[in-house]
């Protein structure tokens, strides 16, 4: 434990004797373009939201009998929601958190203005949910959603129930309402928006992109129509009495799933193929374009057998796939550990930062790539912006891009380096297109 002790202290030094701020806005000075924040002041809120009458996986035993009827209540999911504010805006920048210990609470820091006034008379804002891991919460991405709110997006990222740092319980919940959840928030944000709701006019929830990490990403490729195995579904750690067969590839339920509101999906390291709730068939199903991201070295969804496999057999619409080489589950998704993470936590057996870092790439510069990449992705999909495909219009391997440039600046003929990075910094990263045959 010295060397933690050390650690702290060099920083708390380094900074003139006061512990540095834990900021999610980091903009690095070889940062890709689009990662750049837009020219919208920014305001953030937290909204409740119940779902009633879910089914009660934590009160299902699976080693008794299947009830007659399953037991209910009514699901709590809180909802932090990103937006364009009002010129001028003013308030609290900071917000509370809760790290993966499940016990400390930190104050993260960044652009958004605590229940700003939202901007009025613009047109209506496309609409973005942002679903995290297993544990996590709906912080761990806000990054990015606060990134995406300067660029005229509505962010809503969800606290999953029985699946965030202090609720963590039953896998098989997770499983089960990681989709159902991502639809019941999108048709509260629609309502809210609808004439005479609070946020009326304000974003088009006709108009959705969803954004999944790890479990939230396993979540994204069931809303997009993806269905799991049969094999899945009957697991004797996973949902219990077959309740996950819902979501099984082919059944009317999951025929019934997808809305037509969600228009674009992104998926970070999502989870699953590595332990075969996928397969081809299942994963034909995907109804709508499919950002993946992933780090070649990831080892908790896997990256050959994982989601590139994913990749791979999503075969009906477009997709890409964005691998940062070398990195670990953690590619592009979470924030900057907060200063507090770091140490050994006895009772869970690591050192809490782990959740947050890779070990090879720094994370801010993941995030700003991620940042750059969704960016043009969501303006390709939602906006229809016609020149975000000329960031996405890539040699496959950062590597390979020749910097090749008039003294004027325009490009010569055989320019191919990645649209939007400076020289010298498109490094250890492969981008792959796939369009339906």
């Amino acid at each position: 434990m010295k060397h933690l002790i050390i650690a702290t202290a060099t920083v708390a030094l380094g900074t003139g004797g006061a512990l540095a701020e834990n900021r999610i806005d980091t903009q690095l000075p070889n940062a890709p373009e689009l990662a750049a924040y837009g020219a919208l002041p920014v305001g953030v809120r937290t909204i409740e939201m119940v779902n009633p009458g879910q089914i009660d996986i934590l009160a299902i035993d699976p080693q008794a009998e299947k009830p007659a009827e399953w037991p209910r209540y009514d699901r709590p999911l809180t909802v932090e929601m990103w937006y364009p504010a009002a010129e001028g805006a003013e308030g609290d920048t900071s917000m509370k958190a809760y790290l993966r210990d499940g016990v400390t609470e930190v104050t993260l820091v960044g652009k958004a203005h605590r229940d700003a006034e939202p901007a009025a008379g613009a047109a209506a804002y496309p609409l973005v949910l942002i679903s995290h891991g297993y544990p996590g919460n709906r912080f761990l991405m806000s990054h990015l959603a606060e990134n995406l709110a300067s660029k005229g997006y509505v962010v809503a990222s969800i606290d999953h129930t029985d699946s965030t740092y202090r609720t963590q319980a039953a896998f098989g919940s997770t499983l089960v309402n990681r989709s159902l959840d991502q639809l019941f928030v999108l048709e509260q944000m629609a309502q809210k928006a609808a004439e005479g709701g609070e946020f009326a006019g304000l974003y088009d929830a006709g108009n959705t992109g969803l954004i999944g990490y790890s479990m939230g990403g396993y979540g994204a490729v069931i809303t997009a129509g993806g269905g799991v195995t049969e094999a899945s579904v009957g697991y004797p750690w996973g949902g219990p009495h077959g309740t996950l067969g819902i979501h099984q590839a082919g059944s009317e339920t999951h025929k019934n799933l997808p809305d037509p509101r969600i228009k674009t999906a992104v998926a970070f390291g999502p989870w699953g193929m590595n332990t075969g709730f996928w397969d081809a068939e299942g994963l034909a199903g995907v109804q709508i374009p499919m950002l993946f991201i992933a780090g070649s070295r990831d080892e908790t969804s896997l990256y050959e057998k994982g989601v590139r496999a994913i990749w791979e057999n999503v075969s009906g619409v477009k997709t890409a796939l964005l691998t940062y080489v070398n990195a670990d589950h953690n590619a592009g998704a979470p924030m900057p550990a907060p200063e507090e993470s770091y140490y050994f936590s006895e009772e869970k057996g690591f050192n809490i930062s782990e959740h947050y870092t890779d070990a090879v790439w720094d994370t801010a510069r993941m995030n700003n790539i991620a940042q750059h990449f969704v960016t043009a992705w969501l303006d390709e999909q939602l906006k229809g912006d016609a020149g975000a495909g000329a960031y996405l219009d890539l040699v496959e391997n950062s590597n390979d891009g020749v910097w090749s440039m008039n003294e004027d600046g325009t490009e010569k003929e055989d320019h191919s380096y990645w649209k939007g990075f400076p020289e010298g910094t498109a490094k250890g990263l492969v981008y792959e297109v796939k369009t339906p045959e």
